[in-house]
Order: C-alpha cells, then structure tokens, then sequence
C-alpha cells in the first residue's frame, strides 16, 4: 500500500479545489490493483470488476442481475478483502423479516436495559442474494439502509459505517415467488450489470484450480477502509465541463421523450451517471471528464431506471437497447481537457 496523500481537495477547507493530475495518476494505480486483485478471483470480468468499484467509490450500489453460480458471492468477498473490511451475505427469502436484516434490541437482565444486536447489513460489503425473493416490507428496510446509511432500532440510531456498498441479485430465470422491485426502488442502485457466464478460456483456468475452495482464496488488502473513503471523496472533485453536464442533461431528457418508455430516467439518473463518470475519470489516470466516461456508463447506470412501453416491450424491445438507441442520437461534446 502506498504512503498517504499529501492533502487532497477532500480534506482541504476550500472545497471548490479540484483533483489534479497527480492525484488522478495516484488515483488510477490504486483503482487498478483493487481491480487486479479481485481479477484473481473472477476470472475474465475485468469490465464488470471495474463497475463494482467504480459504483463503490461513487458512494452507490450494485444490482445484479444474473445466473445461480457466476461468482457473486467471490465478487463480494473478494472486493471486501481488497479494502479490508468485512463481508455479509443475505439469503433473501419470504419468510425474512426485516429485523433479521438491520439488527434487533434484546433485553439483556443482568444489566436491566436493552441490548442492540447488529445484524448482517453491519458490514463493508453486503451481498443481498435474491432480493427479489423477499417481502416488499423487508426489501423496503434494505433500501431505506442503503440511502440513509444508518439502522433504526426503538428510536435509537445506529451508523453502518464507511465504507458501505450492497450488491444485490436477481435471478432472470426463476420468478415464481418473487416480488418485483418497483421502479422507485431500482433507482436507488446507482448501477445494474451482470457477471456472465466465463469464456472458455476463463473457464479452463478455472477447472484447473477446482481442488481449492472458493473460501481459500484470499485477495490481499489493497487499500484500507479509510484510504476507499477518502478516494471517494477525491472523485467528487474530478472536473466537469459545463458542455459534459449538458451531454448527460439531453440524453436523460430523450428518454423521457422517447415513444417506447412509458418513465424515462430522473434527476437522480443524470446525478448518478455524472458521478460514476468521475469515478471512471479518476480511475483512467484523468482529473476531467470526457464524453467516452458518460458512453460507457449509460447502459449500466440509466437502463434500469427506463419503464417500457407494454406495446414496445411485447415487441421485444429493451432497455438497454433504447439507451444505444440514444447514445446514436445524442450528439457528445467535442472532447477537450479543461483550460
């Protein structure tokens, strides 16, 4: 791990400071070795590795949309191993309460008071597996946690800690007894992906280390807790021009006027794409944002939030393909660095 920074724009009264490209070649040699690391353990998803750490340093949270045994759960453990923290994982199933998720007050005798007892959200990484397998009353006491950052018990408050990040799934397949997430809940996650099954290659490697289990496999630690804090506080600081907001501006705007999306992307998709940007800025060695940083993150970031026409979705129309549709139609900026 590399010697502190010397005082960054995060920490600086003046808060209207930006990143310089010091920082952001610093920056980008951290980010890499986090996704290095974590590349040990899922092989041949370098790109999806980027996104959950781009979404981590962007203060958000992932959605998984995918297959039984694609390596969620590596993903998580591995990524927490990287910034020495912890890790939890939740089985999300009807009967879950959400108590069973933030933690329950237990009246401890001796003592004669109650006695908090943390629950699983309690940790740096929390794999929430099969959100959608849960009651909306539980899945709503998950998301209030990932907005709030923070547990509330008989009145009592209690902060999750820094940093914190959910990756929650979804099976694509199965939908027997599951509940949807509305449309207000999905735009909570800052991005939605999915891993993928390996490609042959990939998966040759990783027959031939099938005589060690997934939990032996240990990822060094990168960069502390603290430090993945501080880097996201860094990102908040990377430049954007006027003409790149304004980009992100018309493309969330054509979404809404698109005639196959019945509820186009909101002020809080524009928000989240315009920050995940930096982050990836920030992690490419720039301390400015460009064009390509908002085309690369517009399907992971807006799809999930787009609700399609019946008509067009009958037809087989996606969301992902509506937001290709608009990046074509959109004019980008000219690329330029800040003056």
């Amino acid at each position: 791990m590399k010697p502190p920074l010397p005082p960054t724009p995060a920490n600086r009264k003046d808060q209207t400071m930006t990143m310089t490209p010091e920082q952001a070649t610093w920056f980008a040699d951290v980010f890499d070795r986090l996704v290095a690391g974590v590349d040990q353990v899922l092989l041949g998803k370098t790109f999806v590795v980027k996104l959950a750490f781009t979404a981590l340093l962007s203060e958000g949270h992932l959605l998984l949309e995918d297959f039984p045994g694609t390596g969620k759960t590596s993903l998580a453990r591995a990524m927490a191993q990287s910034v020495d923290g912890t890790s939890n994982r939740i089985q999300f199933t009807p009967d879950l309460l959400p108590g069973d998720i933030t933690g329950v007050s237990v009246y401890d005798q001796k003592a004669g008071a109650f006695e908090f007892h943390q629950g699983p959200v309690f940790a740096s990484i929390v794999l929430a597996d099969e959100i959608n397998r849960a009651s909306p009353k539980t899945q709503a006491a998950l998301l209030e946690v990932m907005e709030e950052g923070q547990v509330t018990v008989d009145g009592v408050t209690h902060d999750v800690g820094e940093p914190f990040m959910v990756i929650a799934t979804q099976n694509p397949v199965e939908q027997a007894g599951t509940y949807r997430l509305p449309e207000a809940q999905l735009d909570r996650f800052i991005m939605k992906t999915s891993i993928g099954y390996p490609d042959h290659a990939s998966t040759l490697r990783i027959l031939q280390g099938a005589s060690a289990k997934a939990h032996d496999v240990k990822v060094p630690a990168v960069a502390t807790a603290e430090l993945i804090v501080e880097m996201g506080a860094m990102a908040r600081t990377v430049h954007v021009d006027p003409s790149i907001n304004d980009y992100v501006a018309r493309l969330v705007e054509a979404s809404r006027n698109s005639a196959e999306v019945r509820l186009g992307a909101s002020v809080r998709a524009a928000l989240a794409l315009v920050r995940t940007a930096k982050t990836l800025a920030a992690a490419s060695g720039r301390h400015y944002v460009i064009p390509d940083d908002v085309k690369v993150l517009a399907e992971p970031v807006l799809a999930h939030r787009l609700v399609l026409d019946p008509e067009a979705e009958f037809e087989g129309v996606t969301a992902s393909g509506i937001v290709s549709q608009l990046l074509l139609e959109t004019a980008p900026p000219s690329d330029r660095q800040p003056g």
